[in-house]
């Protein structure tokens, strides 16, 4: 039996998992009973006591408890079945609308007492809840009221039910094994992991759940610290078969290009060529605020490898970068005359191309080899790979980058991150690299100008981005969804759609609304994460090529490619992205001489909401953002926004953790220091070789 078949009988032994729901949850990652136990909550609903009519507002999702005072009325409404009843309390009255869910009018009884929770809404001076979830009022105080209950990510086939069916039915029967030393556990304040796992999914409480949550957190931060205070250990000892000389044609060549190099990325350079020459493996990080040349420093890097006689790879994070990449790469030997050539490897390639380009690089024909996640497939061997170039390092997995350093025998790494740490955070999580920072915009870069207004100007921003592109410029709008979701039992209406209120905007409908409104000659595309990679690509080219003008995307852009013609990037309920992801959203403009403008809709109430857009709002500088969302992030904020563009964590948050990521350096350091090779902590190193799998083969 395979490990594969193995994991899906694992699943399959749980109550209410059978082999179509098994296949469904391998679409969310989810593979074994522990993977399930590792599915953390997105985000929990409180149950609430239930409030009367009179104090109920709009937007605000409650629970109401009154009697039926009429027989509920089933009506066609656009071909859609609709049902509505009104429930009545002292205080007032409340309609109560169902679409495409016709068994609820015989399931509600007139006269009888329920408890209605769902979100309201104001239309015409009425307040409405629709597709709320109905309880019959006993039971809702005894089960219901005061809990927390989760609100996981879902996918066809899979519902939130279903998940919490199944969490439940594991974590009745799995075995939890402790791993961390007792007095970490006490030092700290720790739960249990057993614990930890039960207040996860199923808190009683707050309380609960922040313990729970710093437990979870803390073992992901002291796991990630303790393997890179590992590597950092193995490192050190270890020297380097690709020790490189300094050669004039490299300073030659700095000197002719068409520009000068930023102190910052001259700096970063010189602390490369440095480590490269000390007869000691390369590992840096070179951190860059978005636009400010690292990928420069990095190709100048590789050529500095090629001139010693050693190969270097650069892994882009798609293979639209990776081409644009190859492309200036081939500009740079063009420009300089250098006796190096480059190779382009992805995975779309067709056998033929792929193999003249394995032949090229077992060979050493080509120097530089530029490509996506095909640069570290079986079937390619390098000859003196020397150097190793990660750009947008935190997209790849701890487990590609060390497979591909091991084909290459130890080279030289450096790693390259356009998303701005606090330096007192990157310090800790990087401890196991050195840092180079580049600080600096490039001379003559001219500043984007922000603006956050609310859903109201949408109109007015709309008719700006056509004025742009009609100036022959192309433009960025921005959607956290894909499309809109489809209501069915115990889910809450969307906000976006039939009744016409505010909410998350979507990919698909927003798309269609702009085609519908501006004229046929504006080229509109679409781009998601649900879409083939092959057709991801193709728009982004499209785009990059200019044969689309306006691009309606979720994040998936945040790491995209250079288009220097994109004046405007419109983003859509900004309030629902951290200020690190908004500052990666916002470096897709500005590429070029022209003037360049992000327009944020801010589409909450909250004071907080206004004060963190108001930060990128006055300031381009990814590093003061970086530093005042740490200071507006406190720890043990369970509903703050989760960050992206930095390490993905499954629950910590370096910036929430700040903390906790303190105490699991201190801890790491501790047991490294008396126990370096973990002989003492054999549960310890059994979980290190859980997590990182890829650093353990043949151990």
């Amino acid at each position: 039996m395979t490990a594969s078949e193995t994991n899906k009988n694992e699943l399959l032994s749980l109550k209410g998992i059978g082999p179509k729901t098994a296949g469904a949850l391998e679409r969310l990652g989810i593979y074994r009973v522990e993977d399930l136990l590792h599915y953390y909550p997105r985000d929990y609903e409180l149950y609430g006591a239930p409030k009367p009519l009179y104090q109920l507002t709009p937007g605000q999702t409650e629970a109401v408890e009154g009697v039926l005072v009429r027989e509920p009325v089933l009506n066609l409404y656009r071909g859609m079945r609709i049902v509505n009843a009104y429930l009545a309390d002292m205080t007032g009255r409340l309609q109560l609308s169902w679409y495409n869910m016709p068994y609820i009018k015989g399931a509600l009884k007139t006269g009888q007492r329920y408890v209605f929770r769902g979100r309201v809404y104001e239309k015409n001076g009425r307040l409405l809840m629709y597709q709320p979830k109905v309880m019959e009022a006993e039971s809702y105080r005894k089960s219901c009221a005061g809990r927390l209950f989760p609100v996981y990510p879902l996918t066809k086939g899979v519902t939130g039910r279903l998940l919490q069916t199944a969490v439940a039915e594991a974590l009745k029967g799995q075995s939890v094994r402790e791993y961390l030393p007792e007095e970490i556990l006490q030092r700290q304040a720790l739960s249990g992991l057993s614990e930890a796992y039960q207040g996860i999914h199923f808190p009683k409480g707050k309380e609960e759940l922040l313990r729970a949550r710093k437990r979870l957190s803390f073992d992901e931060l002291f796991l990630f610290l303790l393997e890179g205070g590992r590597r950092k250990r193995r490192q050190e000892r270890q020297a380097s078969a690709y020790r490189c000389r300094p050669d004039l044609r490299l300073i030659r060549f700095i000197a002719e290009l068409p520009y000068s190099l930023t102190g910052a990325q001259q700096k970063a350079l010189k602390e490369i060529m440095a480590d490269m020459s000390s007869g000691r493996i390369m590992n840096r990080l070179v951190e860059g605020d978005v636009g400010s040349g690292k990928t420069v420093v990095g190709f100048l890097a590789m050529l500095y490898a090629g001139l010693n006689g050693f190969q270097s790879v650069l892994m882009a994070p798609t293979e639209v970068l990776a081409e644009q990449h190859y492309e200036t790469v081939r500009s740079f030997l063009n420009r300089g005359e250098l006796p190096l050539s480059a190779v382009l490897l992805k995975g779309s390639m067709t056998a033929a191309e792929k193999r003249a380009a394995l032949e090229r690089i077992r060979n050493h024909e080509a120097d530089m080899i530029v490509g996506t996640h095909a640069l570290f497939q079986q079937q390619v061997d390098y000859d003196r790979l020397g150097l190793v170039v990660t750009d947008e390092q935190h997209r790849f997995g701890v487990a590609q980058r060390y497979a591909l350093t091991e084909k290459g025998g130890a080279p030289h790494v450096l790693l390259m991150s356009a998303t701005p740490i606090p330096r007192t955070l990157a310090g800790i999580l990087y401890e196991d690299l050195a840092l180079s920072v580049i600080d600096a915009l490039p001379e003559g870069r001219r500043e984007i100008k922000n603006c956050v207004v609310g859903p109201s100007y949408r109109k007015t921003a709309w008719k700006f981005i056509l004025e742009e592109l009609r100036k022959g410029h192309q433009a960025y709008v921005i959607c956290p969804m894909i499309e809109k979701p489809e209501a069915g039992e115990g889910q809450e209406l969307p906000e976006t759609t039939l009744f016409g209120t505010e909410g998350l905007e979507n990919v698909t409908e927003y798309a269609e609304r702009l085609r519908g409104m501006y004229p046929p000659e504006i080229r509109i595309g679409v781009l998601h994460g649900k879409m083939k990679a092959q057709e991801k690509d193709q728009v982004m080219t499209a785009f990059q090529e200019g044969s689309l003008q306006l691009l309606v995307s979720t994040t998936v852009v945040e790491v995209g490619v250079d288009v220097p013609n994109a004046t405007v990037m419109m983003i859509e309920n900004a309030d629902r992205f951290g200020l690190a992801q908004l500052h990666q959203l916002r470096g897709r403009v500005g590429r070029g001489k022209a003037q360049s403008y992000c327009i944020m809709i801010n589409t909450s109430d909250s004071e907080r909401a206004a004060e963190r857009l108001e930060i990128l709002n006055h300031s381009n500088d990814g590093f003061y953002i970086a530093n005042e969302d740490l200071r507006l992030r406190g720890p043990g904020d369970v509903f703050g926004l989760r960050q992206s563009g930095e390490l993905r964590f499954r629950i910590a948050d370096i910036y929430q953790d700040a903390e906790l990521l303190q105490a699991a350096r201190e801890e790491s350091g501790r047991i490294l220091s008396e126990d370096p090779e973990l002989q003492e902590h054999r549960a310890l190193l059994e979980r290190l070789r859980h997590a990182f799998p890829e650093e353990y083969r043949g151990a």
